[in-house]
């Protein structure tokens, strides 16, 4: 008899003071249809309580949506603490607006993956299921 594989563990987060979640709430509800567990943090977290409930939580993964203009901050924030607290094995991925001109270097610091608004929700999903094959 076969043991089923624990479900991926993912936490969506809205950092700083940007309070637009209608799509953070279809990426989430998404990931769940998916078979995702997910832990949706609610608007205008800290990069510090992400990065908190995250370990706490022992997810595989953290999705942020940042709409505020603050994306290298926060990212490299979030990517800071995970390395503090021991949870660099916590994958990151973003979307929201990100100008393409900071792209490359999100992702050298460290963000796995980056949509930007219109990505197809299937992408998102079939990144998120990747990260266990």
């Amino acid at each position: 008899m076969a043991v089923a594989a624990t479900p991926i563990r993912v936490l969506i987060g809205k950092v700083g003071l940007d309070g637009h979640d209608r799509g953070v709430k279809l990426i989430a509800r998404a990931l769940r249809d998916a078979g995702t567990e997910v832990i949706y943090t609610g608007l205008h977290q800290t990069p510090e309580q992400v990065v908190n409930t995250a370990i706490q939580e022992d997810v595989d993964a953290i999705g942020l949506s940042i709409l505020s203009g603050a994306h290298n901050t926060l990212f490299r924030r979030v990517l800071e603490l995970l390395k503090e607290q021991g949870g660099e094995d916590i994958v990151l991925f973003g979307g929201g607006i990100i100008p393409d001109d900071d792209l490359a270097a999100l992702k050298a610091a460290g963000v796995r993956a980056l949509f930007g608004p219109g990505a197809p929700m299937n992408e998102i999903v079939d990144f998120v299921k990747g990260l266990r094959s």
